[in-house]
C-alpha cells in the first residue's frame, strides 16, 4: 500500500440509539474524530459503551443470519465495520480511567467489565459466523477463492480468535469459559483499581526538611506540591510504579531511603482495603483454568502460542540462558557498592533502598558524572521537540504542530497535529494528531504508556489519533520540568509506539499499528530509544536551560562510556519480574496457592528456583503491584520486552551498517515495518527489514552478557 490518502469519512448523523445530547451517539465531527472531550462528561460512557455493544450485537446478526455465500465483503469486512461505534467509545473511556480516573469512572469500569467479556464471547462462540469464516478460509484452501495478503492474513487470526475464544467447545463448557471471562474482566478491572488507591496511600509524608538530603530543589518543590494537593504539610514521595523509586538515587538519609523501599515493596500486601493478594490468587487460578477449558496445560503456553514465541519452552530457554550472567554482573556491581556503602557505614549490608544511591555514587566517581549534573541539560519541552520530534523528523520526513485549538481528556493534554513535510497541507489534511500527557497526578495510574483513542484505517476511511502517557513529576507553575536521564528514555520509547500507531498504512481496523503479538509491540519503541543516544540529536536537545549552553562534550563521551553501568541490576530486576510472570502462569488450577499468606513464600520459591533471588535486586515489579500482569494485557508475557529486545539490538545494528540516521533508512523501516501493523505475520515484516531472522548476539554484547 502507499502512503495513507483515505479521508475520514463524514459523520452522517447518529449511529447509535442514545439521545444526541450525549457526545458518542455520532462520529465526533472534530479533525480526525478526535472525541469531544468540552461535551463528554462521566454519566455519558456507560449508555454509551452498551448501546456501542448493542449496534455490534445487531450488525453481527445480521452477518451471521446472512443467507447469501459468505464473501470477504459481506463476513470479514463487514464484522470489521461492526466494531467502528464501540471502539469510539472504548478508546475514549479506557484512556480517560487509566489517565485521569474519577471513582465514578472506576465504577463503570468495574460494571461494565463483566459486559463487555460477555459481548466479546457473544461474537466470537458465535457457531454461525465461524462457519461463515471456516467456509471462506476452505474456499481458498481450495483455490476458488483468492484473497489479498492482508485479508489472508485477517481470515487466518480470525479463526484462531474463534477456536481460541472457545468456539468449538459444548454448551456447557461454553457457559463455564463466559462466567470465566466476565470473573476475570472484574478481577482485573479491580487489581487496578486497588493499585492505583494503595500506590496512593503508599505515598511516603516527610514533615522535616532535613530529611531530603540530596533531593534537587525542584524535586522538593515538587514533593511540596504533592503535599499541598492533599491537603497535607510537608513534602509527598509518590509512589512510581516499579520496585525501584527515583527519589532513591538522590536521598541521602540511609532510613528515609529504607522508608521509600518498604512503602513501595510493600504495596498491596498490608492485609488492608488494598490489599491485592487475594485478587491475584483468584485471577491466577481462573485463568489456569480457563487455559485448561481451552486444551492448554497452563496459561503460559495460553498466551505464548498467540505470540511470536509459540511455545513456553521458547520463552523460557531464553530467559534461562540471560539470567545466570545477569546475575553475576548484579553481583559484580554489588561489590563496588557495598565498598562505597562501608565509607559511610562500616559493616553495613548492601540493602535493596541502597542500590541506586550508591550506583550514582559509584557512577560518579568513575565516570564524574551524575544525574544532578545532567538534569539542568534536560529540559521536557527541549527533549520532546529538538530530541523526540526532531529525531522523526529527520528519519521519517513528518512535522509536528501543536492544535491548541483541541482539547484533550485533562488540562495537561497537549494535542499535536502530524503532517508529512513532503506534503504538509493545511490543518485537518495531516497524518493524524498525537496527544502527549506528561505529568503524574493522584489520578492516573503508575508507568508509562500508549494508546490509541482512533485505529487508522482505509476501510472506514480513519487517520490515528494516539495518546502517550507518562508520570513526571509536575514543577511547580512558571518553574521547567528537568528530567532525569530515564525519563528521557522513556519519552523516545513511548513515543516509538506513538510512531507504530502513527505510521500504520493497513486496510483493516484490526490490523492497525501496535495490533501485533505482545512480544512484538514493544520492539519498534525500544528501536526508538537508540536516537537519544545519536550525538547529533543529543546535542540538539541537551542544552542548559537557562544558559542555552550544550551538554559538555566530555559528559556526553562519559555518557557514552557508562550505557553499560548498572545493566547487571536492570537485566536482573527485569528478569526476576518475567521469570516470576511465567511461574504464576505455569501453574494448573489445583497448583494455585489456597492462602494470601502463601503469596510472598511462593514469590521467594520461585525467584531461587528460577536462579535471579538476590536481595539487593528486587523483581522489577513483585506480585502485589504487578500492574502489567495483574491490571493489564502481559500476563504470562512481561518476557516480550527482552523478546523484542532481541529485534531491537539487531535493527540497531543494521541502522549502524547503513549509516544511521539517514532519510532513507528510516523509510524503510517506515514502510517495511511501522506501516505493516498486523497485516502479517510480524516476523515476516522483520525478515523483509533484516533480510533473515534475528540474531541474538546484538542483544548480548548491549547487556554486557557475552562474556
Amino acid at each position: 500500500m502507499g502512503p495513507m490518502t483515505s479521508q475520514p469519512v463524514a459523520p452522517t448523523g447518529a449511529d447509535l440509539d442514545l439521545d444526541p445530547a450525549n457526545p458518542f451517539a455520532a462520529p465526533s465531527t472534530l479533525p480526525y474524530e478526535l472525541p469531544d472531550y468540552t461535551a463528554v462528561r462521566e454519566e455519558h460512557y456507560l449508555p454509551a459503551l452498551r448501546a456501542a455493544m448493542a449496534a455490534q450485537r445487531a450488525a453481527v446478526e445480521a452477518i451471521a443470519s446472512d443467507p447469501e455465500p459468505p464473501t470477504v465483503a459481506n463476513t470479514l469486512e463487514a464484522l470489521e465495520r461492526s466494531g467502528r461505534a464501540l471502539a469510539r467509545v472504548g478508546h475514549a473511556f479506557f484512556n480517560q480511567v487509566s489517565a485521569d480516573a474519577t471513582p465514578g469512572l472506576e465504577e463503570i469500569q468495574e460494571t461494565v467489565a463483566p459486559e463487555l467479556a460477555a459481548h466479546h464471547d457473544a461474537i466470537y462462540m458465535d457457531t454461525r459466523l465461524y462457519a461463515r469464516a471456516r467456509a471462506l478460509q476452505d474456499a481458498a484452501d481450495a483455490g476458488e477463492l483468492t484473497l489479498q495478503p492482508d485479508a489472508a492474513w485477517l481470515l487466518r487470526t480470525l479463526l484462531v480468535d474463534f477456536r481460541r475464544s472457545g468456539v468449538e467447545l459444548d454448551a456447557e463448557q461454553q457457559a463455564r469459559l463466559r462466567d470465566l471471562n466476565a470473573r476475570l474482566t472484574s478481577l482485573e478491572a479491580a487489581f487496578g483499581r486497588k493499585l492505583l488507591a494503595g500506590a496512593n496511600a503508599a505515598s511516603v509524608l516527610v514533615t522535616d526538611r532535613a530529611e531530603l538530603e540530596g533531593l534537587s530543589d525542584d524535586a522538593v518543590a515538587g514533593a511540596a506540591a504533592a503535599a499541598a494537593a492533599r491537603g497535607q504539610e510537608g513534602w509527598l514521595l509518590e509512589m512510581q510504579l516499579p520496585t525501584q523509586q527515583g527519589v532513591l538515587a538522590s536521598l541521602a538519609r540511609r532510613d528515609v531511603r529504607e522508608r521509600v523501599q518498604q512503602a513501595s515493596e510493600g504495596r498491596g500486601a498490608g492485609g488492608d482495603e488494598h490489599d491485592t493478594r487475594a485478587t491475584v490468587l483468584e485471577t491466577v487460578r481462573l485463568r489456569a483454568e480457563r487455559a485448561r477449558l481451552l486444551g492448554y496445560e497452563h496459561h503460559a503456553a495460553y498466551v505464548a502460542e498467540d505470540a511470536t514465541a509459540k511455545t513456553t519452552e521458547a520463552v523460557n530457554a531464553m530467559l534461562s540462558r540471560l539470567a545466570p550472567a545477569a546475575v553475576a554482573n548484579a553481583r559484580r556491581e554489588a561489590a563496588d557498592l557495598q565498598t562505597a556503602l562501608r565509607a559511610d557505614v562500616p559493616d553495613a549490608d548492601l540493602r535493596a533502598s541502597d542500590w541506586s544511591f550508591y550506583a550514582e555514587r559509584v557512577r560518579k566517581d568513575r565516570f564524574a558524572l551524575d544525574d544532578a549534573l545532567l538534569r539542568p541539560y534536560l529540559e521536557l519541552e527541549k527533549v520532546v521537540h529538538d530530541g523526540v520530534f526532531r529525531a522523526a523528523t529527520l528519519l521519517y520526513g513528518i512535522s509536528f504542530t501543536e492544535r491548541t485549538d483541541l482539547v484533550g481528556y485533562h488540562p495537561d493534554v497537549r494535542v499535536f497535529e502530524v503532517f508529512d513535510t513532503e506534503s504538509p497541507g493545511a490543518p485537518g489534511d495531516g497524518m493524524g494528531l498525537f496527544l502527549a500527557d506528561w505529568y503524574t497526578r493522584e489520578a492516573k495510574r503508575g508507568g508509562a504508556w500508549m494508546n490509541n483513542l482512533v485505529d487508522q484505517n482505509h476501510l472506514l476511511g480513519q487517520r490515528p489519533v494516539v495518546v502517550n502517557n507518562l508520570n513526571i513529576v509536575k514543577p511547580p507553575a512558571g518553574e521547567p520540568t528537568l528530567l532525569r536521564w530515564d525519563e528521557v528514555i522513556t519519552l523516545f520509547h513511548e513515543f516509538g509506539h506513538a510512531l507504530h500507531g502513527l505510521f500504520s498504512d493497513v486496510r483493516y481496523p484490526s490490523q492497525s499499528g501496535t495490533d501485533v503479538p505482545r512480544d512484538f509491540v514493544e520492539y519498534p519503541s525500544q528501536v526508538n530509544e537508540m536516537w537519544a543516544w545519536e550525538p547529533e540529536i543529543l546535542r540538539s536537545y541537551a542544552v542548559h536551560h537557562e544558559t542555552g549552553e550544550p551538554m559538555p562534550s566530555a559528559w556526553v563521551e562519559t555518557m557514552l562510556a557508562s550505557r553499560q553501568f548498572n545493566e547487571g541490576f536492570a537485566t536482573t530486576e527485569y528478569l526476576a519480574a518475567a521469570l516470576l510472570d511465567q511461574a504464576w502462569h505455569r501453574l494448573g488450577p489445583d497448583d494455585v496457592p489456597a492462602s494470601v499468606d502463601d503469596v510472598v513464600p511462593f514469590e521467594v520459591a520461585a525467584l531461587e528456583a528460577a536462579g535471579v533471588a538476590f536481595a539487593p535486586v528486587p523483581p522489577r515489579y513483585r506480585t502485589t503491584y504487578y500492574n502489567h500482569v495483574f491490571g493489564g494485557g502481559y500476563a504470562a508475557g512481561y518476557y516480550s520486552y527482552i523478546w523484542s529486545e532481541v529485534l531491537d539490538a539487531d535493527t540497531v545494528e543494521w541502522y549502524r551498517e547503513n549509516g544511521g540516521l539517514r532519510r532513507e533508512n528510516g523509510e524503510r523501516f517506515r514502510r517495511a515495518l511501522l506501516a505493516r501493523g498486523g497485516s502479517q505475520d510480524p516476523l515476516t515484516s522483520f525478515r523483509e527489514l533484516r533480510g533473515r531472522d534475528a540474531d541474538i548476539a546484538p542483544l548480548l554484547a548491549r547487556r554486557g552478557l557475552d562474556a
